[in-house]
């Protein structure tokens, strides 16, 4: 039944971002057209004039067509962060994994498997899955005679592991995506500056004489897509060091249980 969730959490996790990256995408777009760019932030209630002092939704606007491309993105590392955080949350249970750890061998060492069983299944998540089958794993070995001790254990550690390998890339999944936008969002943003900081200078190459309208809409436009991209990329860095760090704390644990329940099990059973 585990796996079975596990494969279906999976499979919605990979049709996620087929939905959530064009929506994102479209409500940048939405967003930049309709609002930022609404008459009413422009002086002469026109969005071709310069911003009205202070606006700075209008100024937003002048940032040209990469700020949609931006704020596109930026939803997206939103949507993501929400979406790990969530699935992480899940992943670590119903209580402090430590303690549920620790639970676990306290029960094993007195040889109550139905109760480190019994705690598994009221703590659930992700550790509390590898942990089960571990557990699960460790009172059949109990009642096998057909295998040496060392089989034994090297069986319980198998399963543990296996039971790893299913679990984790469901916590890793579309990390890869806040990843990538961590170094992309920054260049997108360069992208934008640069091509603000041409038309600045062409502003200032007009008829021979430079144009002030044109000189500050350019750095404006340079200006707003830095900022757009190295928030985004901020987020998405700092989004992605958070989440690495939660799983590899849970593979720890994981590990710290694996190895208590072979040394449980070596020490009591032969």
């Amino acid at each position: 039944m585990t796996n079975a969730s596990t494969e279906k959490n999976s499979k919605a996790g990979n049709i996620l971002p087929l939905i959530v990256i064009p929506v994102c995408f479209v409500l940048g777009i939405l967003l930049y057209k309709f609002v930022f760019g609404d008459a009413s932030h422009f002086k002469g209630g026109d969005n071709a004039n310069d911003p009205l002092p202070g606006d700075y939704f209008g100024v937003i606007y002048k940032g040209g067509f990469i700020v949609p491309i931006l704020m596109g993105i930026l939803f997206i590392v939103l949507v993501f962060t929400v979406e790990r955080l969530i699935t992480v949350g899940r992943a670590s249970g119903n209580g402090p994994v430590d303690k549920f750890v620790r639970n676990v061998n306290f029960a094993l060492s007195k040889g109550d498997v139905s109760g480190a069983l019994a705690l598994c299944d009221k703590q659930k998540g992700s550790v509390a899955n590898v942990v089960r089958a571990g557990v699960v794993k460790y009172k059949d070995m109990m009642q096998d005679t057909s295998l040496e001790k060392d089989q034994k254990l090297i069986s319980i550690q198998k399963e543990i592991e296996e039971a790893t390998t299913l679990e984790l890339p469901m916590l890793e999944q579309n990390l890869p995506i806040i990843a990538t936008i961590a170094s992309v969002a920054t260049l997108v943003g360069l992208i934008g500056t640069v091509l603000g900081m041409i038309r600045a200078f062409a502003g200032m190459a007009h008829s021979g004489a430079p144009d002030a309208s044109a000189l500050a809409t350019g750095i404006s436009e340079a200006l707003i897509n830095t900022a757009l991209g190295i928030t985004t990329s901020t987020i998405a860095i700092i989004a992605y060091s958070y989440f690495t760090t939660r799983i590899d704390g849970m593979t720890y644990r994981i590990d710290e249980a694996g190895y208590s329940m072979q040394q449980q099990f070596a020490s009591q059973h032969s």
